[in-house]
């Protein structure tokens, strides 16, 4: 199984994603004629070899050159995506910082025109519906933050050209590397204070922060700002896993360098890995009430609600509670990203008054299903592997009960049938 692994200890930004796919061996000339195919002008893509703190890799530019230019100033100086200085600018900033002096700051796209812009270019259709995906995640954070629909939503920094720029090579790089899946570290966020649109926030910046909840962060390894909610949304829509002891074999390793120069390396690493073991390692939550005072008529009701939501398993258990009242305990498992929804769902469809919620670390074994002739018809079978060996198999209940209903014979009957034929071919 190939494995993108995403090192965050050092953050991630739009532009460091890209400098890092370009380093891992994705083809520049690739990457500049997919971007084409988008209908956005001026703009320069340049890549250069750069370093940071004796740790070498390539470093990414989106040089605008147009008049579609939607930073201002303030913003460029604060942005932690690019490049500077505090009080020092180059000579490339210093004309997008004047040409951005010349528009209202308000006149930022809005998720509907990005998402036309991206469905209406001539890229695949893997790309566009990341690209779409990592976008509408942004653009939900900033409806909840903001109070606004989502189709309502303006972007300011994420509807520049650069950021549209990084947001989109990011998912044609992922989709000409083909992973079979992302793993990531917990991200650090950094610290200290950022300058967005709005005014002046502490570190995660608002929209960062709603982005990745959820996901493990880490805060204050610098006093700056390290991850960008560009960087947030591409790590949140790609990765699958949050670890640091990730289960695979390295095979390749690069770094995309930021343009900073903080006392930890100001790069993101990446790596291209097999997994050795093909059990699956997931991080998911356990969301949880307990309920003393709900007719029990509710609760396939309420399973049926969290399964449709989403959630991987969902089981109930009777406890006793506070004056020995016999009462329910609902336990919902499901990935980090639906535990908003899941918790919604039982405050509004439960009577409990509160839910509290842990993570766990879930292995999952390889599966496969297999279909095998019975006498009375074709049974589905669910096959477990464990480094590449069956180590165990479950005839398809549905299947079976179908099958015994139809015929008049018992579930037994033709549970004993399946698992003959099974261990004949043993």
């Amino acid at each position: 199984m190939k494995i993108l692994y995403y090192d965050c200890f050092s953050g991630i930004s739009g532009d460091m994603n890209m400098a890092a796919m370009i380093d891992l061996g994705v083809d520049k000339q690739y990457l500049i004629d997919e971007l084409s195919k988008l209908s956005v002008e001026g703009y320069e893509l340049r890549f250069a070899a750069d370093s940071r703190k004796g740790i070498f890799g390539t470093r990414a530019d989106v040089i605008l050159t147009g008049t579609d230019i939607q930073h201002t100033q303030n913003h460029l100086i604060n942005d932690s995506n690019k490049t500077f200085v505090a009080g020092k600018l180059n000579l490339t900033q210093l004309k997008r910082a004047k040409t951005s002096e010349m528009h209202d700051h308000s006149h930022g796209r809005n998720y509907l025109n990005i998402k036309q812009l991206i469905e209406e270019s001539a890229l695949n259709d893997n790309v566009k519906k990341l690209s779409v995906e990592i976008f509408r995640k942004i653009a939900v954070a900033e409806a909840h933050i903001h109070g606004k629909k989502v189709d309502d939503v303006h972007f300011h920094e994420v509807g520049a050209v650069d950021s549209i720029i990084d947001i989109v090579a990011a998912t044609i790089c992922f989709d000409y590397l083909k992973p079979n899946k992302v793993i990531a570290s917990p991200v650090q966020l950094g610290g200290g204070f950022v300058n967005c649109a709005h005014g002046t926030f502490p570190v995660p910046a608002p929209a960062t922060l709603e982005i990745l909840k959820g996901i493990p962060v880490k805060l204050g390894a610098v006093d700056v700002e390290t991850t960008t909610p560009t960087g947030a949304a591409i790590i949140a829509t790609f990765a699958t896993e949050f670890t640091e002891q990730p289960n695979f074999s390295i095979e390749k390793i690069a770094y995309g360098i930021g343009h900073r120069d903080n006392a930890v390396p100001n790069v993101l690493r990446v790596c291209i890995a097999t997994e050795y073991d093909d059990a699956e390692h997931q991080l998911a939550c356990i969301t949880e009430c307990n309920i003393d005072d709900m007719n029990p008529e509710m609760y396939e009701y309420v399973m049926n609600k969290l399964f449709d939501a989403g959630a991987d398993d969902v089981y109930f258990q009777t406890i006793i509670m506070k004056k020995t009242r016999p009462a329910v305990k609902i336990s919902v498992m499901s990935n980090l990203q639906l535990v908003t929804n899941i918790e919604e769902i039982l405050l509004t469809e439960t009577t409990t008054l509160g839910v509290r919620n842990y993570q766990v670390n879930k292995r999952i074994l390889k599966r496969e299903v297999n279909t095998i002739e019975t006498k009375w018809g074709a049974v589905s079978v669910k096959v477990g592997f464990l480094n590449g060996i069956a180590i165990k198999s479950k005839p398809e209940y549905s299947d079976c009960l179908k099958i015994s209903q139809q015929n008049n014979i018992s579930l037994a009957d033709v549970y004993n049938e399946v698992l003959s034929i099974l261990n004949s071919c043993v």
